[in-house]
C-alpha cells in the first residue's frame, strides 16, 4: 500500500507548513481532518480541494459538500474520493480552502510516495510541524472584546515608557533641598 507525504503550506507563508503522511487508499475528509488538527484549528466551516498544477491554478474541485454556490463541472465529493484517484503526477499539488468567511487558503504539495508503511505511525499522521500557525479567529476573538480593551487603556504612551533621563523630574517633589 502506498503512502503519500504531503505538505500543506500557508499560503502567505510558506516557513509555516506540516508534513502529513496518509494512505493512498484514504478519503479526501480525512486529509482535510488532519490539515484542520495540525493547525489547531476547528472543524465548523465549509472547505474545498482543488486539484492544482505546478502554477497553482485550480483544477477540478473536491468538495466538503454540495455548497450553495455556482460550480463551472459538479464538485467531487471529499468521502466519495480517494486520495490515489486524484494523484495525476508524482508532483501533484491541490489547493485547499476552508472557511469561506475568512478564507483560509494552503498549498498542498505531494513530496514523497513510499511503497512500506512505518509500523510506528497510525495513518493518518502528523510527521512534522514546523513555524507557527496563525489563531483561526486571531486574538480578539478567543480573548473577547474586553480584553481588547483592557490592553488598551493600560498601553503606556511613547512620552511615558517608564524610563526618565538621569535627572529628570518626574513630578514628584524631593524633599533634599
Amino acid at each position: 500500500m502506498a503512502i503519500l507525504k504531503f505538505r500543506a503550506y500557508l499560503e502567505e507563508d510558506e516557513s509555516v507548513y506540516r508534513d502529513i503522511a496518509i494512505k493512498h487508499t484514504s478519503f479526501f475528509t480525512e486529509l482535510h481532518f488532519q490539515i484542520l488538527k495540525s493547525y489547531e484549528f476547528d472543524n465548523k466551516h465549509q472547505a474545498t480541494f482543488y486539484r492544482s498544477n505546478d502554477n497553482w491554478q485550480r483544477g477540478r474541485e473536491i468538495s466538503f459538500d454540495k455548497y450553495d454556490k455556482e460550480y463551472p463541472a459538479s464538485p467531487l465529493l471529499m468521502h466519495e474520493t480517494t486520495i490515489g484517484s486524484e494523484i495525476k503526477d508524482t508532483n501533484q499539488r491541490f489547493i485547499y480552502v476552508y472557511d469561506f468567511d475568512k478564507y483560509w487558503t494552503f498549498l498542498i504539495e505531494l513530496i514523497n510516495i513510499s511503497k512500506e508503511e512505518d509500523p510506528r505511525l497510525l495513518y493518518p499522521s502528523i510527521t512534522r510541524i514546523e513555524g507557527i500557525g496563525p489563531p483561526q479567529y486571531g486574538t480578539k476573538s478567543l480573548l473577547g472584546e474586553r480584553f481588547a480593551d483592557i490592553e488598551e487603556k493600560y498601553d503606556l504612551k511613547e512620552t511615558l515608557e517608564g524610563f526618565t533621563e538621569e535627572g529628570e523630574n518626574l513630578g514628584t517633589e524631593s524633599n533634599d533641598e
